[in-house]
């Protein structure tokens, strides 16, 4: 690294494409903060057009599905970096960079802009009350479609104090998969003594809880949704005692679950699969929240004859608003009623049933409300939960 004092640019890729990025880039921060303490000035680019005054321009991107200008290069005036560039490739950032404090002031211009122009101030909740980084980081997983896929363990990667601002209302954590970690109480203790919530962004590994986990973990000073993955159908019943347990210490907290889609293939068996852990989280009352996959230059879903059915299940989940009070088929429905002519997800959805009625017999009446219920054993609003379970076993025979 050079010691002559610069001038350099900034840009948080994932921000300037489309509707932009909710979410503050850690990568982007610690740069920006180690720029400073060299001495140099630093801009937030907020956008692909700047002039020739900057001595060198880091472009960072979390993404892989967001779009850049064609003439973005690397060269010597130009670094670029991230999960979005290079997938589990991404180069890590130098150790003096990467245990510095964050730059929370980075995005302070950009945010206020935002604010003035009608944006509402919420949106930037994160940016302006968080303390982000991670404890630890790695996963013994070895799924194929994360970005740790290449990871064998998970290590400890930095300490609180590395990354926590007093005057910042909360902690977020980025940890891949903090439970599998040797000591893990440790840790979660010394989030527990700052007496601020935190949450786990990325999710936690639901297949690793226990008794003693469930206990700290739903009696702690949570930030917002608790998040878990239900990603491969081979953990149906695994995921179905984990759910149990879950339940067992809270009966009221909100319990999201990322449903990966896309993936395995993008056949009838996928959609049945999708549709099936979706019934399974909600007759515990959780969410889930529908991942549609994207790999680095493609899409299969997108080319799915049932690519309809993808884009139309996500809308229905991805907003509990929505999910909680309309089943599959009223949703479709309602798109219908605000549509002059029959709407996509409604063709999507005649077709399906034409071609899979029994599917559609199993799942697109299912309501959130009639459906859920945390005392799982009983029946709920008249739903017969084991004629249902032999006719889902008859049907989804493979489970």
């Amino acid at each position: 690294m050079q010691n002559k004092k610069m001038k350099i640019g900034i840009v948080d890729a994932d921000l300037l494409d489309g509707k932009g990025t909710r979410f503050p880039n850690l990568a982007a921060m610690k740069l920006s903060a180690f720029h400073k303490w060299k001495g140099s000035e630093v801009d937030l680019l907020t956008s692909w057009l700047w002039g020739n005054e900057y001595d060198h321009v880091f472009i960072s991107k979390v993404f892989t599905s967001t779009k850049i200008p064609f003439w973005i290069k690397p060269s010597e005036k130009i670094s670029l970096g991230g999960t979005g560039f290079y997938f589990d490739n991404a180069p890590s950032l130098h150790d003096e960079i990467e245990h510095i404090m964050p730059d929370y002031t980075l995005y302070d211009s950009y945010i206020k802009e935002r604010i003035k122009s009608g944006v509402k101030a919420s949106i930037f909740y994160e940016y302006q009350n968080n303390s982000i980084g991670f404890l630890t980081r790695g996963c013994f997983r070895k799924c194929p479609f994360c970005v740790n896929k290449n990871s064998r363990t998970v290590q400890k990667h930095s300490d609180l104090f590395e990354f926590l601002k007093e005057d910042r209302k909360a902690i977020c954590l980025l940890d891949d998969n903090f439970f599998g970690y040797k000591d893990w109480k440790k840790l979660f203790q010394e989030l527990i003594d700052t007496g601020k919530p935190f949450k786990f962004k990325q999710g936690l590994d639901e297949r690793l809880l226990t008794d003693e986990k469930c206990e700290m973990l739903f009696n702690c000073k949570y930030d917002g949704d608790y998040i878990f993955a239900f990603d491969n159908i081979a953990d149906y019943y695994m995921i179905e005692s984990k759910l149990e347990l879950i339940r067992k210490y809270t009966s009221s907290k909100n319990i999201k679950f990322y449903v990966l889609v896309g993936f395995e293939s993008v056949d009838v068996t996928d959609i049945k699969n999708m549709f099936l852990r979706i019934e399974l989280l909600v007759r515990y009352s959780c969410l889930p929240y529908i991942m549609r996959f994207r790999g680095n230059h493609n899409s299969p879903w997108e080319k799915s004859k049932f690519s309809g059915i993808y884009t139309t299940v996500a809308r229905w989940c991805n907003q509990p608003k929505f999910f909680k009070t309309l089943s599959f088929r009223e949703f479709c429905e309602a798109d219908r009623y605000r549509c002059k002519s029959l709407p996509a997800s409604m063709r999507s959805l005649i077709a399906f049933e034409k071609e899979y009625p029994e599917i559609a017999k199993l799942f697109f009446d299912m309501k959130y409300k009639q459906h859920a219920t945390c005392n799982h054993d009983k029946q709920t609003s008249g739903w017969d939960r084991t004629t249902y379970a032999i006719s889902l076993a008859e049907t989804c025979n493979y489970l």
